[in-house]
């Protein structure tokens, strides 16, 4: 179930970070901060799926 959430989670991040990205540089701290939440998402994602 946790992962279920987890990939929704990961899912509309991504999305988000998709379609800043487009209106903003990607070094734009806003992006680089994004980026980095989602990244943590996809480990966390990665660890528990062992």
């Amino acid at each position: 179930m946790w992962n279920h959430q987890l990939l929704k989670l990961i899912e509309d991040m991504r999305k988000e970070l998709n379609q800043l990205g487009k209106r903003k540089p990607l070094t734009d701290p806003e992006v680089v901060d994004l980026s980095q939440k989602l990244d943590k998402l996809l480990n966390e994602y990665y660890l528990t799926a062992k």
